[in-house]
């Protein structure tokens, strides 16, 4: 059986391509920091690094060109969906929203060359925050600010400081269990995973995330959100 990086980059049509598909496979396995510019080489069946420095100039730059990549492929679904959703009058509900910020990022790790690229980006915000940040720069995010906008009209129930709070910890958590799911299913034997093989689990994953953000507040959140407005 060929590993993740082997049948990642198996037919690629160029070694800048070939470069990218062993680098997204290694940071989504070994995280960023941890892999080589040798190694990336070795797994892309180049003979040497200067073949990454010719097409990329530095690590860093091949990791800022993964990430813009795969960004705005999720964006162009996400605002397909959107539009879609706001064409008939919608969104009708916060799970509909909640599914044009997930199933996006699902369909995105579905193409072989694409999967890992949700570890890729978990792992950068984790260890450098910067560089994601100058890469995605706030432009290749248009999707996600009109979910943000959509969720904050129709959810009322909750304080805006509140609100505010839950929606970074969305981001966070469905991160990791996206993450968790996309290494999952690459390492998925014959048999369905225990977790992620479930046909329900997507649908049930959404219906959790929509619980957490909708969730009424318990009255000592509540309490502590009024305090902190006060002093």
């Amino acid at each position: 059986m060929s590993s993740p990086v082997e049948a990642i980059t198996k037919g690629g049509d160029d070694t800048k391509s070939q470069l990218k598909a062993a680098a997204q496979a290694l940071f989504a396995k070994s995280g960023v920091d941890a892999v080589t510019v040798q190694q990336i080489v070795s797994a892309a069946g180049q003979r040497n690094n200067a073949a990454l420095h010719y097409h990329f100039g530095t690590k860093d730059e091949l990791i800022r060109q993964l990430l813009v990549e795969g960004a705005q492929d999720v964006d162009v679904r996400r605002r397909g969906m959107l539009s879609e959703m706001e064409r008939r009058g919608g969104p009708d509900s916060v799970r509909e929203v909640m599914e044009a910020l997930v199933l996006p990022v699902i369909a995105l790790g579905e193409d072989p060359r694409r999967r890992g690229y949700i570890r890729l980006v978990a792992n950068v915000q984790m260890t450098n925050r910067e560089l994601l940040r100058s890469a995605l720069a706030d432009r290749w995010n248009e999707g996600y600010v009109r979910c943000l906008a959509h969720l904050r009209r129709m959810i009322t129930s909750v304080p805006p400081m509140l609100l505010e709070q839950r929606l970074s910890f969305l981001g966070i958590y469905s991160n990791a269990a996206l993450s968790a799911r996309d290494a999952a299913l690459e390492q998925q034997s014959n048999e369905p995973h225990r977790l992620w093989g479930r046909s329900y689990t997507v649908d049930n994953m959404i219906d959790t995330l929509v619980a957490m953000l909708a969730g009424d507040p318990s009255t000592e959140s509540l309490r502590q959100a009024n305090g902190s407005t006060n002093t």
